[in-house]
């Protein structure tokens, strides 16, 4: 790995939140830092809601895999910054040796949406909306990506 600093997004499956908070952060670092996701138990596949909502933006994430955080582990990663996306999942999220931050920011799981196939990418785009924003602006006390793109 590399001397940049490095984030892990973790969620639930690696299936949404975290796939849509990396896909904007590699945007915005340009090449400045490492970024991955990850989850304990990887869905298959990205979810197909999220998948559509995030080529609206640009992303194409239809070939992109959930991993599983262990995995990285195994294989040495470290992370100098961890951000767990999920609701309920803090207390089962993995410590990792050598974080010198870590952050608990919940946004609403797109694999719980519920309605007509239009309401349920309505709710997804907002999801969408309220991780971009954070990230372009986070809420005062959260990690300034900004700042750490610039270090």
């Amino acid at each position: 790995m590399s001397n940049k600093p490095s984030v892990l997004f973790i969620c639930q499956h690696n299936s949404g939140r975290s796939q849509m908070a990396e896909a904007y952060l590699n945007r915005m670092a340009d090449g400045t830092l490492h970024i991955e996701s990850a989850e304990l138990d990887p869905a298959k596949r990205v979810n197909p809601l999220v998948v559509q909502v995030m080529k609206e933006e640009g992303f194409d994430l239809s070939t992109k895999k959930p991993q599983r955080v262990f995995d990285l582990f195994k294989t040495g990663r470290l992370f100098s910054h961890v951000i767990t996306v999920c609701y309920d999942f803090e207390s089962k999220c993995p410590v990792f040796p050598g974080i010198t931050k870590r952050w608990h920011w919940p946004f609403p799981d797109p694999a719980k949406v519920t309605g007509s196939e239009a309401e349920k990418l309505k709710k997804v785009r907002e999801i969408r909306g309220q991780i971009k924003r954070w990230l372009s602006d986070p809420p005062e006390g959260g990690l300034s990506f900004k700042g750490l793109i610039s270090e």
